[in-house]
């Protein structure tokens, strides 16, 4: 059962629920079904407890407060003509405020009640957003749902929420912005220097201000809790939010984040592209036939390796394939080898970009074992391609790699894996990143931060996740990160829902949960269900660096069979790169517009790490005053 994200960089994400633990039930003894029942009940137990939840009949369903309904105090047509004027820092024009009724279909859903739907702008720019605002039962929060790709579109759409009450009962009023601009997803829309301070930071927080604000004229009082759920370029969106405007949410669910947004769609998305092209013939090497070969060789080299065999890759870094074990002998069929080319393809891909001189210009490891079925992102059917990677890539080589200035004529070739070239493109990440690992005003706000990421994700490499999360408790300390943040790795769950592991789950029950509750995240349940909608496997995840163990007895396909052991981050991988800056303290800068300019300033951790090193170069627009 999945749902299809409207998100331009997701392919796919499957729709989130928490579903019960099975038990198998064979020919047994009624001593032996006693036992099995008080192992169930014990683990259950277990589970409840490592969540941190009270064991109260409330809180082991959600652990959520039961906040009392509220009616709104003015008719829903009367939004319209609200005054709010001095709300954000721009002019905030409503366009229209309609009732629709329950059963209404709004993007990929029906809504599960009424809501007064408000849609509207913020200016300077052109930013949309749209409310959704209970017309009964309203139980006092706010959700805010991030955009994905480079946005240009409205969609209110919380996957990771589909079993949060609230959210499921219509219970909750929830909005939505395009990040400063419709469609243009070739990057265009950067051609506007205000539709690039919208899209890199200032729209979600803009969108946060006015629906609030709208929230508490409607229903004559503010939102209790206010959260936010966002994945890929949305769990950017989400990251941005903590680090810049550290009050405007209470919870926070950040899915795997492009917080290292210019890296990943430049030298991350362009390797996995430029390093499959034969240099001689101008054809790719490795096409997509190949994907399901290798899949299944890395699986027989690692899926035991975490002690069951259940076609997932529980622990990528334990993983050592070596693709030259699938290198072609003499005379075999070549549909079930590897070419010499093809596995240096596949290593490389792994491995992420470097330079001539073997330096790395991404975090090592870009996509780990296990996610190769899902390596059609970038690896074409035929020879003549082209690879998906393009899509994402040329938005930024012609229009996102510059403050000011376009290169509209950009190609793959123009990309180069040098140290110079990412030298160049790197500053504009002071703006468009969202890397900062001080979380501590957020933490002052009493925000909660749950993070996290699919190790199967074939558009963002986890490595960046892990090295954000590192960060966070290098700058802030264990301890302080461990009473605000927790992080989590989904093995065989690709970008944002789907692969092969369980991947339906929530994330947002437990954010609420431990704001309003203060239940601390333990074990989350993800599960596998299958298209008549019946759960075939559940497991739990564990906040990283614990991962999930088998007890030895019971179904592997049951949650409750599984208790969490140790876990480290692999030893052999160098988080150390030259990209590495950005993930600290003071490197963001600011924006505003002068005439057809964007003028930034701030970003000392740019200046000052960079000072002496390289020359900016006028035709990055990188010169002067954006420094």
């Amino acid at each position: 059962m999945s749902l299809l994200s409207r998100a331009n960089w997701i392919p796919r994400v499957a729709r989130t629920r928490i579903a019960p633990s099975g038990c198998a039930v064979d020919r047994m003894t009624a001593r032996e079904h006693l036992t099995r029942w008080m192992r169930a009940a014990f683990a259950t137990l277990f589970l409840l407890l490592s969540a941190g939840l009270p064991m109260s009949a409330h809180a082991a369903s959600s652990g959520i407060a039961n906040l009392p309904a509220v009616q709104p105090a003015m008719d829903c047509a009367a939004v319209a003509a609200l005054d709010l004027n001095g709300v954000t820092d721009g002019t905030v024009t409503i366009t229209s405020a309609t009732v629709l009724p329950a059963g209404t279909v709004v993007g990929m859903s029906a809504l599960p009640a009424a809501v007064c739907d408000v849609k509207g702008t913020i200016g300077p720019g052109a930013s949309l957003f749209e409310l959704q605002l209970p017309t009964q039962g309203w139980t006092q929060r706010y959700l805010q749902t991030g955009c994905g790709g480079l946005c240009g579109n409205l969609s209110i759409n919380a996957p990771m929420a589909s079993t949060c009450v609230p959210v499921t009962d219509g219970q909750i009023a929830m909005a939505a912005t395009d990040m400063g601009h419709e469609g243009e997803n070739d990057g265009s829309w950067a051609l506007s220097p205000q539709a690039k301070i919208d899209f890199a930071y200032r729209a979600e927080h803009a969108t946060a201000q006015v629906a609030k604000a709208i929230i508490n004229k409607f229903y004559a009082r503010p939102a209790k809790y206010a959260y936010f759920d966002g994945c890929s370029d949305g769990g950017r969106e989400a990251l941005m939010e903590a680090q810049r405007y550290p009050d405007d949410f209470d919870g926070i669910a950040a899915g795997a984040p492009a917080n290292d947004l210019i890296v990943q769609n430049t030298i991350h998305h362009g390797w996995a592209a430029a390093v499959n092209i034969d240099p001689k013939t101008g054809n790719y090497i490795l096409l997509a036939s190949k994907l399901p070969l290798i899949h299944q060789a890395v699986l027989n080299a690692c899926d035991g390796l975490d002690g069951v065999v259940d076609g997932v890759i529980n622990v990528p870094q334990a993983c050592h394939f070596d693709p030259s074990s699938m290198l072609c002998k003499t005379g075999q069929d070549p549909s079930t080898c590897l070419s010499s080319a093809e596995a240096d393809v596949v290593r490389a891909i792994h491995d992420g970009a470097v330079d001539a001189n073997g330096t790395h210009l991404e975090q090592q490891i870009s996509r780990e074992w296990g996610s190769e079925l899902d390596w059609t992102l970038f690896i074409p059917t035929t020879a003549a391609g082209p690879s998906g990677a393009i899509n994402f890539i040329l938005p930024f080589l012609q229009y996102l790699d510059y403050f000011n200035g376009t290169n509209t004529t950009a190609t793959l070739s123009s990309l180069k894996f040098t140290i110079d070239y990412f030298m160049k493109i790197m500053p504009v990440s002071s703006y468009l990143s969202a890397t900062d690992p001080d979380l501590s005003a957020f933490a002052r706000h009493g925000g909660k931060l749950i993070l996290w990421q699919g190790l199967a994700d074939q558009h963002i490499t986890p490595q960046g996740s892990i090295e954000y999360y590192e960060q966070m408790k290098s700058v802030m300390g264990d301890a302080k990160v461990d009473q605000f943040a927790k992080f989590y790795l989904f093995p065989g769950v690709a970008h944002c829902g789907g692969g092969t592991g369980p991947n339906t789950f929530d994330i947002v029950t437990p954010v609420m949960a431990w704001v309003e509750s203060n239940a601390t995240p333990g074990s989350i349940i993800a599960s596998i269900v299958n298209s008549s909608g019946q759960t075939t496997r559940t497991r739990p995840v564990f906040p990283y660096p614990e991962v999930a163990r088998y007890t030895g007895s019971g179904s592997t396909d049951d949650a409750s069979n599984f208790v969490a052991a140790p876990g480290s981050r692999d030893s052999n991988v160098s988080l150390h790169w030259p990209g590495e800056w950005l993930y600290s303290p003071g490197y963001e800068s600011w924006c505003t517009t002068q005439g057809s300019q964007l003028v930034c300033k701030g970003g000392n951790g740019w200046s000052s790490y960079h000072k002496g090193q390289i020359s900016l170069d006028d035709s990055f627009g990188l010169a002067g005053n954006n420094h």
